[in-house]
């Protein structure tokens, strides 16, 4: 899913992904603009300025929404974003806690969960 991303990459990711409006960039994203051009998760678009593509634009909300579903696991009433909810409930990860404010991790989210930490400890 992420490549092997490292949390310092992916903070560089997240960066260009909020829009840099020079040829200038961060020494953060500077850093790790060679490995984020290569897995095509970001380019240089005509006046040479780094933008985030679409690739990179699902693998970040593909991270939130495994961070979201984290949140939810360790605390019921953890905010998330509008759109990694939304996604999350759309497909059975988390559901409403009847009578009471808060989300639930699903079994089907428990099990994605699970599947994830396995990949990482390959």
């Amino acid at each position: 899913m992420n490549a092997g991303l490292t949390d310092d990459e992916f903070e560089a990711l997240k960066e260009v992904s909020r829009g840099i409006k020079s040829k200038r960039l961060s020494p953060l994203v500077l850093k790790h603009a060679k490995l984020l051009s290569g897995l095509k998760y970001v380019d240089y678009g005509r006046n040479g300025i780094m933008k985030i593509t679409e690739r990179g634009t699902q693998t970040l909300f593909m991270k939130h929404c495994i961070d979201g579903l984290r949140k939810i696991a360790a605390n019921p009433i953890a905010l998330l974003d509008a759109n990694v909810k939304e996604f999350l409930l759309k497909k059975s990860h988390i559901s409403s806690i009847e009578g009471a404010v808060g989300y639930e991790i699903t079994a089907k989210g428990a099990e994605s969960l699970a599947d994830i930490d396995a990949q990482q400890r390959k």
